[in-house]
């Protein structure tokens, strides 16, 4: 019998539907997937041979420019300092990990470190300053681990390891002065630098030791700071290496930012408040910024407390209070983040992690990766893929639960370390304990605005602040 038109067109009004509705499920997974995962291409992690500035940040406003000190965009060249490979940059960074939580006081699992990090680790981004009259400019490692800024100096009554620009010469200052052993500025060496100032000829001595016996002893001196052509801090107190050795890349010092009087933050309080912010860089070959001050911070920043546990401390504490894997929560007690604290610091490149929470976010993400074969660990981390012959990878997203309800997404390029052309890893690491201090590192921090506000004691997150 032939069906009549009525039931062709109820026929095919079904069928429609169910086209429809199957398409519309389609659709739903695809946005579920690209709701709770992160697909990248591989060659995106490569970086490019040309420099590229960011694009972001106002280059008016106390801002510095922030680059690789082995990329594109830095003037070193690889002949005056030898990059370190991966394996020696993850040694230093466990070394560093190591010396921050020697600090500890003995005994006590919630005391946050009450002074500087005492390693240089293998932190490779550096701003330019101006210093002197005329003006000398000079590379610094930024580093929010350690209080006191210091250059070379000549002349180097030691030794001085190899930098991009000219040692600097204090004599041909006009305006440079050496501090007295009696003045209070002196006795502030103490907790800027865990150790006591020394004195010759009535002339404050610094002296700052590093985990990885890396060292700077000099004169304690003060100088005319200039970060841009508008923002001068006249009798700025820094410290003049006239002794120094270590693994410094060849930058011509440190910037610290850490929480002193003696930090750049705390010398500049009057006129930035006590605010600073930078991005980094997810390449080699791109820019960031360092910039002092709130007038370019975010509207999109979300801030979260210091811990109270950092009372009194150097270091930046922060309460990390849960994790978040392709959108689920991570049945992590709370305790296991509060029993030994946490820190954000500049100069770690690794994040770490309670061994606890670690085997919690290792087996969800693992789970979440079951497409990819699981290959041998790669220094300290210990999961990673083959993704031989593979041009995209598809990772789950992870989210951090800061203090105050804040949750802050981890940028993609912050999840996963590539190894060359054939592995990728997930770019978190766990401590020995559930004891030990935990350290938000600064790939993870890659590409976020991470603003620091000392007076109302709180550090904020925005997403997209550089490339």
């Amino acid at each position: 019998m032939k069906p009549s038109s009525n039931s062709l067109n109820l026929a095919l009004y079904y069928s429609l539907l169910f086209f429809a509705l199957a398409k519309k499920e389609f659709v739903y997974e695809t946005n579920e997937e690209a709701q709770h995962y992160h697909t990248l291409q591989l060659n995106s992690f490569l970086p490019s041979s040309n420099c590229t500035p960011s694009a972001k940040g106002d280059k008016k406003a106390g801002y510095l420019e922030v680059v690789h000190i082995h990329g594109p965009c830095s003037k070193l060249s690889e002949d005056m300092v030898t990059p370190l490979t991966v394996e020696e940059i993850f040694t230093h960074d466990q070394s560093r990990v190591d010396s921050i939580r020697a600090r500890l006081t003995t005994g006590s699992k919630t005391t946050l470190p009450a002074i500087p990090g005492s390693i240089i680790g293998s932190s490779n981004y550096i701003v330019t300053v101006g210093l002197g009259t005329p003006t000398k400019y000079l590379s610094l490692v930024f580093d929010t681990g350690s209080v006191l800024t210091w250059t070379q100096c000549q002349p180097c009554d030691g030794t001085c390891y190899t930098q991009l620009e000219p040692i600097f010469a204090p004599s041909a200052s006009t305006t440079y002065s050496n501090i007295s052993c009696r003045s209070t500025k002196c006795v502030g060496l103490a907790s800027a630098t865990s150790n006591k100032p020394g004195c010759s000829s009535n002339k404050c001595i610094y002296r700052i030791n590093y985990g990885d016996k890396s060292f700077t002893t000099g004169l304690f001196g003060k100088d005319k700071l200039k970060l841009t052509s508008k923002d001068i801090v006249n009798d700025f107190y820094f410290g003049c290496g006239q002794n120094n050795q270590g693994t410094f890349n060849g930058a011509a010092g440190l910037l610290g930012l850490g929480r002193d009087n003696l930090s750049i933050v705390s010398q500049t309080a009057t006129k930035y408040g006590k605010v600073f912010s930078y991005c980094l860089p997810s390449k080699s070959s791109a820019t960031g910024y360092l910039t002092f001050g709130s007038s370019i911070v975010s509207k999109n920043v979300k801030y979260t407390p210091f811990s109270p546990q950092s009372q009194g401390s150097n270091f930046y504490g922060l309460d990390l209070l849960a994790i978040y894997v392709s959108g689920t929560k991570l049945a992590i007690s709370p305790t296991v983040f509060t029993s030994a604290g946490m820190i954000i610091d500049s100069g770690t490149v690794i994040t770490r992690l309670p061994p606890t929470a670690y085997s919690a976010l290792r087996k969800a993400f693992r789970a979440g990766m079951k497409k990819y074969k699981l290959t041998k660990p790669f220094s300290i981390l210990d999961t990673c893929y083959d993704v031989t012959n593979t041009s995209n990878v598809t990772i789950p997203k992870i989210s951090m639960l800061w203090g105050g309800n804040v949750l802050v997404e981890t940028p993609p390029s912050g999840i996963i370390y590539k190894n060359g052309n054939s592995q990728v890893c997930l770019a978190y690491a766990s401590n020995m304990k559930d004891s030990e201090l935990a350290v938000f590192g600064n790939f993870q921090q890659q590409t976020l605005q991470v603003v620091y506000d000392e007076n109302a004691k709180k550090v904020g997150f925005a997403p997209g602040g550089c490339a």
